[in-house]
């Protein structure tokens, strides 16, 4: 395997599957998958966040947000890995509800990674709404 097939592997099951727990209001799954070390940023479609403490703040917020997830996909339409740095970028279509209100929305999605300790880590994200 690759090294460019064991990080699709990893997007595919861990980062989908903590996505989609943050979704069902658990940001723990979320949180175990992102760097412990500096720098680490969101420039989110709803809130950004820089450092660990305002990283923790939003995760947070998102969880108590987040409820009822019935559908979490991401249309990945770019990656790549160079040694220890990786990105995605794709499309992100939920279905959930927002403080108890359903919400189906598309968010553009580009995230970055590095390897640490022989993990894959996210340590930046961006991400805002499509508007056709």
């Amino acid at each position: 395997m690759t090294d460019r097939d064991d990080f699709l592997a990893w997007v595919r099951t861990a980062l989908h599957d903590a996505e989609l727990a943050l979704h069902d209001g658990d940001a723990a799954p979320r949180r175990a998958l992102w760097s412990r070390g500096e720098p680490v940023s969101v420039l989110g479609a709803w809130r950004n966040a820089h450092g660990q403490q305002q990283l923790d703040k939003l995760f947070t917020a998102l969880a108590k947000s987040f409820s009822d997830c019935m559908s979490y996909v991401f249309e990945l339409q770019a990656y790549d890995v160079s040694g220890t740095m990786a990105y995605t970028a794709g499309l992100e279509h939920t279905s959930v509800s927002v403080d108890g209100e359903p919400r189906t929305y598309t968010l553009r999605a580009t995230q970055v990674y590095r390897r640490e300790d022989g993990e894959w880590r996210v340590a930046h994200r961006h991400a805002d709404t499509v508007t056709e």
